[in-house]
């Protein structure tokens, strides 16, 4: 412990696995290890396809290299805690490493949230105006919401590790999953965390939660315009480009939602089910993403077959 006056800071934290089935961890660590393996190999394959497919250096494929990309960084930061936990019992990680890595998780999930918000805003100017569509999404203005999107999460999110590095923190140091997160961390401290309540319920409705609801006024739209088309074929094709998307938001948003009421609300919610909603929030997403687009997606699929069969 650094003591310094009134103010204490513990030099580490201690990170915890799944309550009550520890002595399962290494049982445990084979799904975990087929996930993280399936996201790793997923994105890295859509990229792959993405980058050598010509026909593919589309608006639509660009936001999803950069959905790709988030996951595939996402995955490699909460990889090594997880696993180190489930494999050798490593709960120990520094103050400054916990935060480092709690600022990287928050931040990949909030550009997450924003690549979805602007894959929404592709389809629906595809669909309610698809011929206006490569005037609009050129590749500078894609390049430039890219940036803006990176810019927004990593910005916004910045003060956050300052304002926990100010707080006295009591002795308890166990959080309460394999990897850090800012209620976990803010929730161990002795001080008044009024500020840091504030910030990050600011933070993450002015965000996450303006996307989500920019998301859902978007398909608000692209379902009034797809009514007005003339045929049954038509209005069923315009949908199918969409399912992809749908459910990636499903997958992204419902368990981010959960984790955030649990934290906030959930005093009594037993911990296997706060650690459960966690896991899925952070490792369900990057893995099924990959799977979701190359099943629904012929144009990837159909690239996915050629590559394979030239292989």
């Amino acid at each position: 412990w650094e003591f310094n006056g009134s103010f204490y800071q513990p030099s580490a934290f201690l990170m915890m696995g799944i309550p009550g089935l520890e002595a399962l961890h290494h049982w445990i660590s084979i799904p975990f290890c087929v996930l993280y393996l399936v996201a790793l190999l997923g994105n890295c394959t859509i990229l792959f396809i993405i980058k050598k497919t010509q026909s593919l250096h589309e608006p639509m494929y660009y936001f999803l290299s950069m959905l790709a990309v988030t996951d595939l960084v996402l995955v490699l930061c909460t990889l090594p805690t997880t696993l180190g936990i489930f494999w050798f019992n490593m709960q120990r990680i520094g103050f400054d490493a916990c935060l480092t890595q709690m600022y990287f998780i928050h931040t990949l999930s909030f550009i997450e949230s924003s690549v979805l918000l602007a894959m929404a805003f592709d389809r629906f100017v595809a669909i309610s105006h698809p011929l206006r569509h490569p005037s609009i999404l050129t590749k500078t203005t894609v390049i430039k919401i890219g940036l803006a999107i990176v810019l927004r999460g990593v910005v916004s999110l910045l003060p956050i590790p300052f304002l926990l590095k100010r707080l006295t923190y009591c002795r308890k140091t166990e959080l309460s999953h394999s990897f850090c997160f800012h209620p976990d961390i803010m929730n161990l401290a002795c001080a008044d965390i009024k500020v840091n309540v504030f910030y990050g319920m600011v933070i993450l409705l002015s965000t996450v939660g303006m996307d989500f609801i920019f998301i859902v006024l978007s398909y608000i739209l692209i379902i009034k315009t797809i009514i007005g088309l003339a045929t049954k074929e038509e209005c069923l094709k315009a949908l199918n480009t969409c399912v992809s998307h749908i459910c990636a938001v499903l997958v992204f948003f419902i368990p981010m939602i959960g984790l955030s009421m649990i934290h906030r609300f959930g005093k009594n919610v037993p911990p296997l089910v706060n650690t459960l909603v966690a896991y899925t929030y952070l490792i369900i997403p990057p893995a099924l993403n990959p799977i979701i687009y190359s099943i629904k997606s012929s144009h990837i699929r159909e690239a996915l077959l050629r590559t394979l069969w030239r292989k």
